[in-house]
């Protein structure tokens, strides 16, 4: 492979020595969209934090709007760089414009606030949209955590997007750290900010935050398929197999079950997401009411399942036919 494969312009100038596939380089997860673990298809509400593909979640506000985030496959060849076949792409499509809104988001949280403060990063993306043309901006937001300083913000000026793919990058300096306070689970945000209140089909793919003043050949955070699901799995888990784990009555009304986590996560998940289980005991199948956490932990949950009807001291099985159970751990 040729330096001119591996290398921006700049550097090819210059002749200075680059690692433009490092696994690491990129701190953006799941940069190219090829992780979806909560489903493919999702119409985020006018709320903060609507999360669709992994790592990646939905700002907006106003009323009337009808929103769909969707996984899109790219047809073979036609990926915007030639040698990269990736398999998606993210797609927002605002069928109805709504009213009201006055921000309209798609954002990732990239863990810890101390992420190359102080240094001059360069963020890049492919972007387009279905007809005419748009302007989009970038922000990155410094978020300090709870018990920590106040937010910093960094804007970058807008850049205009047409119905071609097209790459595009900016590069900013990222404020010092010096005199804040950190707290608990502070975060550096990278923001796409969209045009509000219209009609608009926009696609996104190879999001990339890396240190340095050029933006270098894309690659994802890890540099491979289980390295990138293991990172969006330490956020959030789910599993949809038929038996999740296996556990025991401890009271009349209430079974706890041990489920495993493949990953350690960030911390102890604080939500749970569910859908069609049950309980089974080898004979009898039982209906839960009320899911919860009886103990949450960075590796194994134990899970507090609720029955509407009597249960005897004795194993049971957390299972489910198209079920699914989720954990988050998000920032």
């Amino acid at each position: 492979m040729s330096r001119a494969q591996l290398t921006s312009t700049v550097e090819q100038n210059t002749g200075g020595a680059v690692a433009p596939f490092l696994a690491g380089k990129n701190k953006v997860i799941n940069g190219d969209f090829g992780i979806w673990a909560r489903g493919t298809s999702f119409t985020p509400t006018a709320s903060i934090g609507f999360y669709t593909a992994d790592r990646w979640a939905c700002n907006r506000d106003g009323s009337g709007a009808t929103v769909t985030v969707s996984q899109q496959s790219f047809t073979p060849g036609a990926a915007p760089v030639t040698g990269y076949e990736a398999p998606y792409f993210f797609r927002f499509n605002q069928s109805v414009a709504g009213s009201g809104g006055t921000y309209n988001q798609i954002v990732q949280k990239i863990e810890n606030v101390q992420t190359l403060a102080g240094q001059t990063i360069t963020v890049s993306y492919w972007m387009r949209i279905s007809s005419g043309t748009a302007s989009i901006a970038n922000y990155i937001q410094q978020s300090f955590g709870s018990g920590g300083s106040s937010d910093v913000y960094t804007n970058t000026s807008s850049a205009t997007i047409t119905t071609s793919w097209q790459r595009i990058s900016f590069t900013v300096t990222l404020p010092s750290l010096s005199g804040k306070t950190i707290g608990t689970g502070s975060f550096l945000g990278l923001g796409f900010i969209l045009p509000i209140n219209i009609i608009q089909t926009i696609d996104i793919w190879g999001v990339q935050l890396e240190a340095g003043p050029v933006a270098t050949p894309f690659t994802t955070a890890s540099g491979t398929l289980q390295g990138e699901l293991s990172l969006c799995q330490r956020y959030y888990y789910r599993s949809s197999v038929q038996r999740f784990g296996i556990g025991y009555a401890t009271s009349s009304g209430n079974v706890n079950i041990l489920v495993p986590c493949p990953v350690s996560m960030r911390v102890p998940p604080t939500s749970i997401d569910q859908t069609n289980l049950g309980l089974y005991d080898g004979v009898n199948t039982l209906s839960i009411s009320s899911v919860g956490f009886g103990y949450a932990n960075l590796n194994l949950q134990e899970i507090a399942c609720g029955t509407s009807s009597a249960v005897t001291l004795r194993p049971y099985i957390l299972y489910g036919s198209s079920a699914y159970l989720g954990f988050s751990a998000e920032l």
